[in-house]
């Protein structure tokens, strides 16, 4: 288990593309228990390769992923076991289109945890309750609003009771309108106390939830802090510079 609160250690993360491009350069990061680690940054900074890197959709070229005192990076890794402890939820849904909603969510849990049906159901259907979708259990994607697709995906993901959640830019594919419903049910997560760590544009979010807001480019975090000292007094000139573009 982690030691000291600390549920992931990146220590030296780099990312390297071609032998020659720094997706991620050198990056060092803790993310302890209970954490909302917020991480923003322009386009092609290098957010969502570190991201994924914690549970290695993106292999490291070097560096180490401690998840839960175990360098997940590292050479005879069960990596399958340690990803159904990371829920992850993407811009896009990847809900299976010809799966009911309540068949979607109770697959994972059935196949992977053994979970029997009627569990696995009653615990989708409490996860549907809570973000206003019980309704639409027995509905099919197509059927659905985006706002309610990722709603879906969030719980789905909650379905096999992660220990931490991972979501790479998770409004970013929504209509405007349909951004609220996301971020509150993310936010109710936040409250509960769930890890999250989540790369994203809406700086509102990051201002209200995140314990800590990172900003990256080039591949490196160039700053680090909580949210009332990051928005409101940056350090670093590309910071000021990149927040007087977005706010």
């Amino acid at each position: 288990m982690a030691t000291s609160g600390k549920l992931i250690q990146v220590k030296d993360l780099v990312k390297t593309f071609e032998n020659r491009i720094h997706a991620i350069d050198h990056v060092s990061l803790d993310i302890n228990q209970g954490d909302v680690v917020v991480i923003v940054g322009p386009s092609g900074s290098g957010k969502s390769t570190f991201l994924r890197s914690l549970n290695l959709l993106e292999e490291p070229t070097s560096g180490e992923v401690i998840f839960e005192g175990v360098n997940i990076a590292g050479k005879k890794v069960n990596i399958d076991a340690h990803r159904q402890k990371m829920g992850m939820v993407f811009q896009h849904f990847n809900l299976f289109p010809h799966l009911t909603i309540l068949e979607n969510m109770i697959l994972a849990p059935m196949k992977v945890k053994k979970m029997p049906k009627q569990e696995a159901e009653g615990k989708a259907l409490s996860l549907l309750a809570r973000v206003g979708l019980e309704d639409r259990a027995h509905a099919y994607p197509i059927q659905l609003s985006g706002g309610q697709k990722q709603r879906v995906a969030i719980v789905r993901a909650l379905c096999m009771e992660p220990e931490v959640m991972l979501f790479d830019e998770p409004t970013s594919a929504l209509d405007p309108e349909m951004v609220g419903e996301v971020l509150e049910v993310m936010k109710s997560l936040a409250r509960s106390g769930m890890t999250m760590v989540v790369v994203t544009h809406e700086m509102g979010f990051a201002r209200e939830v995140a314990t800590r807001v990172i900003f990256m480019d080039s591949g490196k975090i160039v700053e680090e802090n909580p949210p009332e000292e990051f928005f409101a007094h940056p350090k670093s000139d590309r910071l000021k510079d990149f927040l007087a573009k977005v706010l």
